[in-house]
């Protein structure tokens, strides 16, 4: 189209772009690493036991073809978990792990059950409080604030996540007007509401 320069301009580009995508791999590394350590230290300190412990009321009531004591629970747990902290690439793995935990207790292995599809509703839509990898890759590119987008993932992520909860529900036939449900759903909307509101104001 009239442009010497465009081949020269592609692998400039190229090597460009190659470059940034290794550094922001490089940066990851470190803090994956951290955080996957401080997930193992969770987990063999009993505390991932406690927060499925804490949780199993309320996934025996959306799922309640899982027994509260079955391993699924903690592998759920651990995947909300590492969703929570915005460990994508953590998450993937242990998301694998739950479902064939729940894949155990699915009578017809051929299709997913009403507590795998949740779960992936779950997960894919999952609430990020602490989106690290999103925050690094600001930082690398040289935004002036990296966390600025703190407080509108958060509410896209909870939006998204209620959404899908909600849908999900419908079509299951899932009472969320159990006041077991109901108690969880209002303590983390105060949670994101109280979070929200102390970022805004810091």
């Amino acid at each position: 189209m009239g442009n010497d320069q465009i081949f020269e301009q592609i692998v400039n580009a190229i090597f460009s772009m190659s470059k940034t995508t290794v550094d922001i791999a490089i940066g990851l590394i470190g803090v994956l690493s951290f955080w996957l350590g401080m997930m193992k230290i969770a987990e063999k300190a009993g505390i991932v036991d406690k927060i499925a412990q804490l949780l199993s009321p309320l996934f025996t009531r959306l799922m309640p073809e899982v027994p509260a004591s079955h391993p699924a629970i903690g592998s759920m747990t651990m995947n909300l978990s590492a969703n929570f902290l915005g460990l994508d690439n953590a998450a993937t793995p242990l998301g694998l792990k739950a479902m064939k935990d729940l894949q155990t207790l699915n009578p017809d292995k051929e299709s997913a059950s009403n507590a795998q599809i949740l779960f992936l509703v779950l997960n894919t839509s999952s609430i990020t409080l602490f989106p690290i990898a999103v925050f690094i890759f600001r930082a690398q590119q040289g935004a002036v604030n990296p966390t600025d987008v703190f407080v509108p993932i958060l509410l896209a992520t909870f939006a998204s996540t209620f959404a899908g909860l909600l849908a999900v529900a419908f079509v299951q036939k899932i009472n969320l007007f159990n006041r077991i449900i109901l108690l969880y759903l209002m303590t983390a909307m105060v949670i994101i509401t109280q979070v929200s509101e102390f970022i805004l104001t810091a």
